[in-house]
This record gives C-alpha cells, sequence and structure tokens, in this order.
C-alpha cells in the first residue's frame, strides 16, 4: 500500500503570492532562520502548521528503524542534500537497504510545476534553445490536461497544444511520478530502501502516539481519528515547513548577488558565464535557465524538463550488478503509470537546479561524476571522444550508452549542442574552458560573503 494525500481533504489555504512545489525526506542540525541575501535577512516566524512540519522534518522515529529522519538524506548543512559522497543513500529496517537513484537537494523545489507533457510555453522558447526532438515522441496532444494539486506550483498545462515538439516536464522526483510537496514528503515514509515503515497503518499509529495532540488542535479529532485525513495533514505540515523556512530558498549565492548588481564576477568566472550562455559552445542555459524573469524573479537554473543524456552505467549502485537491469526514469523501476508504458519516455530523467550544485559529491541521477570537471567532460567528449567516457567491452568496443537498452537509446539527445558533435570533432570545450565553466557553477553556492570574497581578491 502506498501513501498519497487525498486532495479533497487538504485545508484551503491561500497562497498569493508563492509559487510552490516540491520535497521528500531526511537527521542533522536544524537551520537557523537568518538567511543571507538582501531580501530574504531576518528571522522568520513559521506558522503553526509548518513548526510541526519542522518537528515531523526531525524525528528519527517515525521511521521503520527508529534511527532515519527526513534531515538524514537531506542535511540542512549541505543545502537539503546528502552530506556525503555516496552515490545511492542506505535505508531499511537495518540501514543496510541501498537506494537506486541519488538523493536530489530539497532546496528551490518552490516552482517544479505539475507533470505534465506538452509544447514549450512561449516564454520557455524564448528563453532556451529547441526542446530535444526525440523527447516529443508520439503525439500526445489529446492528453487530457494536468490539474495542480495542492501546493505545487501553477500548473503546465500543455498537453493539448498543437505543437509538434512535446516535452515532458514537471512533477517531483528524478521521473516527476507525483506533483504535490504531500506526495513526494509521503513516499519514503513507507519506501523499503528509505523510511521503511511497513505500511500506512503502520505511519499512522506513530503519528497518533507521537503527535495526536498537536494534529488534533490543528486539524481537528475528526482528522486525527481517521487514517488517510491524519496522514494528509501530516504530508500537508512536512510541505509547508519547506516552504515557509528561507533556508530551502534563499537565492543568497554570488550570482544572485550579481543579477542584483550587487556583485562583481571574477574573470574566470565571467568567461564561465559567457561559455555556460553560448548556444555554440557550453550551452547550458538551454536546460538551465540563468536570467532572471521579467517580473524580477530570480532563475530556478532549470527548466524543469526531462531528457535522456547517456550518462555511463555506474557500478556502485548495487542494483547495478543484475546485468538485466535498468534505470529508464519516466519508465521506472519506480514510476507505473501511462506514462511508463510509452517507449519515447525511457531514458528520461528530469533536469535539476545547479543551485548549490558545487556542494553535491555525486552527480547525475545515478551519481556516477564525482566532480564538476568529469560532468561538464562528459557534454562535450560523450560522442567526439566515447572511448573516454564509456568502458569498453572484451573485444575492445567502446559500449557507448551503455545505460540505456538499445530500443531506448534513439531517445538520447543528439540534437542539441554540445551534444550535437560527432566521433572525432573537436569537444566544444577544451580544458580551459572547462575550468571557466566550473568556476562559474561555483557562483551558484548559497551563503555568499562579499566580505570574504573581497579578502580572497586582494590576496
Amino acid at each position: 500500500m502506498s501513501l498519497k494525500a487525498n486532495h479533497r481533504l487538504l485545508p484551503i489555504i491561500a497562497l498569493a503570492g508563492l509559487s510552490l512545489a516540491g520535497a521528500t525526506f531526511g537527521m542533522a542540525s536544524e537551520p537557523a532562520n537568518k538567511v543571507a541575501g538582501d531580501d530574504y535577512a531576518g528571522t522568520v516566524s513559521l506558522s503553526a502548521v509548518a513548526q510541526l512540519g519542522k518537528k515531523l522534518f526531525y524525528d528519527p522515529s517515525l521511521s521503520g528503524n527508529g534511527q532515519m529522519s527526513c534531515a538524514t538524506c537531506h542535511d540542512p548543512a549541505n543545502h537539503y542534500a546528502p552530506g556525503n559522497g555516496l552515490a545511492v543513500q542506505f535505508g531499511g529496517p537495518h540501514l543496510d537497504q541501498p537506494g537506486l537513484r541519488a538523493v536530489p537537494s530539497l532546496a528551490y523545489k518552490m516552482s517544479t510545476p505539475s507533470f505534465s507533457v506538452g509544447a514549450e510555453s512561449a516564454a520557455d522558447e524564448a528563453a532556451e534553445a529547441a526542446p530535444m526532438t526525440e523527447a516529443s515522441g508520439v503525439s500526445l496532444a489529446n492528453t487530457p490536461a494536468v490539474v495542480a494539486g495542492p501546493l505545487t506550483a501553477q500548473a503546465v498545462v500543455k498537453a493539448d497544444s498543437n505543437a509538434p515538439d512535446l516535452v515532458p516536464q514537471g512533477g517531483m522526483f528524478w521521473d516527476g511520478r507525483v506533483d504535490s510537496l504531500e506526495e513526494q514528503a509521503l513516499q519514503p515514509m513507507i519506501s523499503p530502501f528509505e523510511m521503511a515503515n511497513a505500511d500506512a497503518a503502520t505511519v499512522y499509529a506513530k503519528l497518533k502516539k507521537g503527535y495526536g495532540k498537536e494534529i488534533s488542535d490543528l486539524f481537528g479529532n475528526n482528522v486525527l481519528n481517521d487514517q488517510d485525513m491524519a496522514i494528509a495533514e501530516v504530508g500537508f505540515a512536512l510541505a509547508r515547513y519547506q516552504i515557509e523556512e528561507p533556508s530551502f530558498h534563499p537565492f543568497s549565492s554570488k550570482y544572485d548577488a550579481f543579477l542584483r548588481g550587487k556583485a562583481t564576477l571574477s574573470d574566470a568566472e565571467m568567461r564561465g558565464l559567457k561559455l555556460f550562455d553560448d548556444p555554440n559552445k557550453g550551452n547550458c542555459a538551454s536546460c538551465h535557465l540563468d536570467k532572471m524573469t521579467g517580473d524580477g524573479q530570480m532563475p530556478n537554473l532549470t527548466d524543469f524538463e526531462f531528457e535522456a543524456l547517456g550518462a555511463p552505467r555506474n557500478p556502485a549502485i548495487p542494483a547495478n550488478a543484475d546485468g538485466k537491469y535498468y534505470d529508464t526514469g519516466i519508465c521506472g523501476p519506480l514510476r507505473n503509470d501511462t506514462y511508463s508504458a510509452q517507449p519515447q519516455n525511457c531514458g528520461l530523467f528530469k533536469t535539476p537546479t545547479l543551485r548549490n550544485v558545487a556542494t553535491r559529491q555525486v552527480f547525475f541521477h545515478n551519481g556516477v561524476y564525482r566532480s564538476l570537471e568529469d560532468v561538464t567532460r562528459f557534454y562535450v567528449k560523450r560522442d567526439t571522444n566515447p572511448d573516454e567516457i564509456y568502458p569498453k567491452d572484451a573485444n575492445g568496443k567502446v559500449e557507448k550508452y551503455n545505460d540505456l537498452p538499445a530500443q531506448y537509446q534513439a531517445n538520447i539527445d543528439v540534437i542539441d549542442a554540445p551534444l550535437n558533435r560527432k566521433l572525432g570533432d573537436t569537444p566544444a570545450l577544451n580544458d580551459a574552458e572547462i575550468a571557466d565553466v566550473v568556476a562559474f557553477l561555483k557562483t551558484l553556492t548559497d551563503g555568499y560573503d562579499p566580505a570574504v570574497d573581497g579578502t580572497k581578491a586582494e590576496k
């Protein structure tokens, strides 16, 4: 049995001015309410519901083993991402069950839209390169429009578009399988390799024992005495905490200060930004939108769309020891719906935000790379020098795209630069340019202190 928030039972709360989105689970030190950045400084007073969500977020007693909280995998000291270099995290009844994918950060989920498949909006098309043609697949123009659930961003209802290119976008997790903050927050509670409660009834019993009075005081006895309603409200509380707590979305990086006109990028950082934006070089901004919006909002550094990149297989993931096992993103193993049965979606994973990317220790959905230099090198040498990216078989043949079954490899992007080059071509970036791109990526880390940066410049 899976936990799922009952949207009809959630209270209606005005969310004017908020653009809302994702959450998952994780023990660590609690964040301070002081946040760097001109527009986010000060002490924030959480609502009663968000305060309950905060307690839940740091409570290991809600797990099957009594040792794992939301913050175990989503460490506030590391921007709500794992604080270690494991490709996948371990959970389960004895904390010895490996996960299947690298754990993403919970920071900056505020704008994630509901999952949909449709044409890009005019705003997106103006801000980035054309979407990958392979991702379009069979026309889904008649697919019913997606309706936003509670605590999601505004729905990206593009499924009724007549445009020829239809792109999967939005949703939570690497595969977009749920739409709301509540659902994403609740799923790990009964995941066998995460918090590993036996079932929803077990979670409900723990909630009644540890939080019965608070749930009753906030939502009433009718909610407390109904399993589905109580679990739904707990998901709502976890979502409210992640919305109201500024450390989940401080927008306090050097790049934010640069966009506000209050910081200057170094020569290397500026060169890196130009390469990041150049459609014939890095072309990173085609998926990781890096410009302020027309109404002055800071960029999310993602377009929330899905793409098949063909990252090499990671032998550090225990599931990959089975040569017949493949993680095909939207097509499973964790998603099971109409979209997961459509071949054109196989191998596609959601584009993550690049905010705080320099503080991560593993990259891509399978954690196969451990440095930003290697990630950038993958993009520019995947097709020009595949022997440097992929392993070779017993006969010395390069096993290109070795983490995706052959029947789905046509979905891999070979159109958008720098992935459009051929064997023997000159890579789009040389080593010096890769270093500059990495220098820019490091400006996306929150907690920028201009005084410290100035001291470094003087030295």
